[in-house]
């Protein structure tokens, strides 16, 4: 019977060793996650197109769910009347399903980055409630059923509450009243049966507007429409939301009885002029609003870092219901916080730094989620 040297047990041994560092190292979040929810993240043209192969390689290898940050919104995809522009989406899904990921569809509805010539006729007047409706009507039967079968998901309508919980005076609403939200939903689902319908916003964690989002569930259900999900965007900041208003929004959601995505994740680590995502207020640059251009001290940092790791382990207690989580950006670099609400600064809100390495905080997070074990 021949014996192993003790030099060969030991080299044997660090290989062992050496191999299960690396595996451990190589363990993502979307691995981490995938017993309680997808992990995703909201890509850009260029890196499904491989302009940035690095950054197109980070995002296959580490998320299990995408969604575009702009290529399906309203006015890229359908410019004029008549004229869709399917390059952008169509390689975005193509992208998923090569990486076998779930693609989410951003957005139906919107009233922003939406053509003008979709709410007035030839002679630039507003357009009669039927012809909105109709051309809401097409518009959602032409992108949905393109991709029947082939996305799991629609953000059908994007915004549609002020914080204190009306309606936003969207050309939607001006002309056909908060029933556009149904006729979205209805459309959608007509298009596609089989995909999920979803009604996204941002500051879901003000009261007002979260119970308008829960009265809007209950209307769209009585009268008959299907809605699977509520999509909380939670854009952050070092103050707000507090932990305890992210919980409570979470609670009145999950009682409403749908389920629960965190659709736009980000954490600016900036000082901010205002709290929230409305794109169309911008303010001027000053030097005092961009104060980490070339580090963010250790103190701030290690705040950051702990934030994040709060609303992850939020994320984590209500992922019975929570399906889905997505960071908004890939990294630092691209990150469109750069250049809102003040363009020009320098942000650090997501997971991988501006040379697309991760940050310690994501290792954090998988060591969190892979053990997470819930309360009994």
């Amino acid at each position: 019977m021949k014996y192993m040297s003790i030099k060969s047990i030991s080299a044997i041994t660090m290989l062992v060793c050496l191999a299960t560092l690396q595996t451990t190292a190589q363990k993502t979040l979307g691995e981490a996650t995938k017993d309680k929810f997808l992990f995703g993240v909201a890509v850009n043209s260029r890196q499904i197109k491989g302009a940035v192969p690095a950054e197109s390689e980070l995002i296959a290898k580490e998320f299990s769910a995408i969604v575009g940050e702009n290529c399906m919104k309203p006015e890229p995809i359908h410019p004029e009347e008549n004229r869709f522009d399917w390059e952008d989406a169509d390689q975005l899904v193509a992208f998923g399903e090569k990486n076998n990921q779930v693609v989410t569809g951003h957005c139906l509805i919107w009233h922003s980055q939406i053509g003008k010539w979709f709410f007035t006729d030839e002679s630039g007047k507003e357009v009669a409630p039927e012809v909105l409706k109709e051309r809401m009507r097409q518009h959602i039967s032409t992108v949905v059923g393109r991709y029947k079968g082939r996305i799991k998901g629609w953000d059908v309508v994007n915004e549609a509450f002020e914080d204190n919980g009306s309606y936003r005076k969207s050309k939607f609403f001006q002309i056909l009243g908060k029933d556009f939200i149904k006729y979205a939903f209805q459309f959608a689902h007509e298009a596609d049966p089989g995909a999920e319908l979803y009604y996204n916003d941002y500051n879901v964690e003000r009261p007002a507007k979260c119970d308008a989002i829960v009265a809007l569930v209950k209307e769209l259900r009585a009268e008959g429409c299907r809605i699977d999900a509520i999509g909380s965007q939670a854009h952050m900041h070092m103050k707000s939301p507090s932990l305890e208003a992210t919980e409570t929004s979470l609670k009145k959601l999950k009682a409403a009885g749908v389920k629960i995505l965190i659709t736009e994740w980000d954490m600016s680590i900036l000082p901010s002029p205002f709290e929230g995502a409305e794109i169309s207020r911008n303010f001027s640059y000053t030097k005092e609003m961009d104060p980490y251009r070339e580090a963010v001290p250790e103190d701030v940092q290690q705040k950051w870092n702990q934030r994040m790791l709060d609303m992850f382990g939020l994320f984590l207690k209500y992922s019975e219901v929570i399906d889905r989580v997505t960071v908004w950006g890939l990294t630092d670099n691209t990150t469109w916080l750069n250049n809102f609400p003040i363009r020009g600064r320098k942000d650090y809100p997501v997971l991988y730094d501006r040379i697309n390495q991760r940050k310690p905080v994501l290792e954090e997070m998988i060591r969190m989620a892979e053990t997470y074990k819930p309360a009994k």
